[in-house]
């Protein structure tokens, strides 16, 4: 399977069998570093010598199939997608759980089904929540955007209130990564659909694109191509290729994204309202073939993502660690790898990368979500027919 490809199976039977022994356990681990393992020296710097914190490790929750995202909730539970299953519901501090009630019917086949969840920013008065996935048939299919009310373990009066439309073939690149800004409008990704990168740079076309809708999902009116009849009002940002990690930074209210490259050219980039950000006139990857995509990296009306991976990690979920738990963590951002099973820590100084390690990758997991928790610690969602939460905390002495 090619890498950055959203491929479910891959390491499956090995990553069950380690699980088996993982479950309900605590374990410990040092930080592996690495010299920033393939990436381009345009974009990113050697990582420094030394260790970092050693952490434990324990397991919250397990036997989720092929989990995708999680979120907190207020009380203390969590609630977790399951891409090809539904949602669980776990309360504060317990392995059991409850199926949530009210869940919308999603396309769950290859890179399609349930996938991310976010809180509103009032949830603690509203009790909303937003839930996206892919809706459809194979033949014709497309990313939604679903809210609700969270009821005790049902999710009541629920309703689409946005559709990637028109429909494409395939479940392919959805994207569907959801995140709230300082103004409380949320950005939504909508990946190429695999088969129509081109779409990406069409402003008529929802593919390869970042939405800003508000919380009824309309776009709003100072969206950057409000105004253009030719394009698509909901527009943020476009020229995206399958946006699978997405987040705001409450220091500075900066949005930024990740995304899966073809063979090689994962970026992370720092979202800016109207721009272009190049794929696929644009690429430091390739394509699976070996062809090359484009002749061309960089271009001047193009804006340059603020690192590359080559060869790809396949990078997923993304997490700014601000927490006390880990003071040398603080202010990095954390991602999970899915081909590369591992968790990356990247620090940037002033827009520059100056620090990679690679966590993790002993455990040879995919690592689908990573999410800066309530109580200061690091959770982990792995993508696997039995995947788990897992929590990082400080190692005790």
């Amino acid at each position: 399977m090619v890498a950055g490809a959203d491929c479910r199976k891959q390491g499956a039977g090995m990553f069950r069998r380690a699980l088996m022994s993982l479950a309900r356990a605590t374990l410990t681990f040092a930080v592996l570093t690495c010299a920033c393992a393939g990436g381009s020296s345009s974009h990113s710097a050697p990582a420094s010598a030394g260790t970092g914190p050693v952490f434990s490790m324990d397991t919250v929750a397990t036997g989720l199939k092929n989990p995708w995202s999680l979120a907190f909730l207020p009380d203390g539970g969590m609630i977790v997608t399951e891409k090809y299953g539904g949602i669980r519901h776990y309360a504060k501090g317990s392995p059991d759980y409850q199926e949530l009630e009210g869940v919308p019917r999603s396309l769950q086949l290859a890179d399609g089904g349930l996938l991310d969840i976010a809180l509103d920013p009032r949830f603690s008065e509203n009790r909303l929540v937003y839930l996206t996935f892919t809706e459809g048939d194979s033949a014709a299919n497309h990313t939604a955007l679903f809210r609700a009310r969270l009821d005790g373990d049902r999710l009541a009066d629920g309703h689409i209130i946005f559709r990637a439309l028109p429909d494409k073939v395939g479940t392919g690149h959805p994207g569907g990564r959801i995140v709230f800004l300082p103004d409380e409008t949320l950005l939504l990704t909508v990946g190429d659909g695999y088969d129509f990168r081109d779409q990406a740079q069409n402003l008529n076309s929802p593919l390869g694109k970042i939405m800003r809708l508000d919380r009824e999902g309309r776009p709003p009116e100072n969206n950057p191509f409000a105004s253009r009849p030719e394009a698509i009002p909901a527009i943020f940002s476009y020229g995206h290729r399958n946006p699978q990690g997405l987040l705001v930074d409450p220091r500075d209210g900066a949005a930024w994204e990740h995304e899966h490259g073809p063979k090689g050219g994962d970026e992370i980039n720092r979202l800016q309202p109207g721009l272009n950000y190049g794929w696929p006139r644009t690429s430091f990857g390739v394509d699976y073939s070996g062809e090359l995509i484009s002749k061309e990296q960089t271009a001047k009306d193009i804006e340059p993502p603020a690192l590359v991976w080559v060869p790809s990690i396949a990078p997923s979920g993304f997490a700014l660690y601000l927490g006390d738990a880990f003071p040398e963590w603080k202010g990095d951002f954390f991602v999970g790898g899915l081909a590369e099973k591992s968790l990356r820590r990247v620090r940037m100084r002033g827009g520059e990368v100056v620090l990679q390690e690679i966590l993790l990758r002993e455990l040879k997991a995919r690592v689908r979500d990573v999410r800066n928790a309530p109580d200061g610690f690091l959770y982990l969602v792995t993508d696997a027919p039995e995947g788990s939460v897992l929590r990082l905390r400080p190692r005790t002495q």
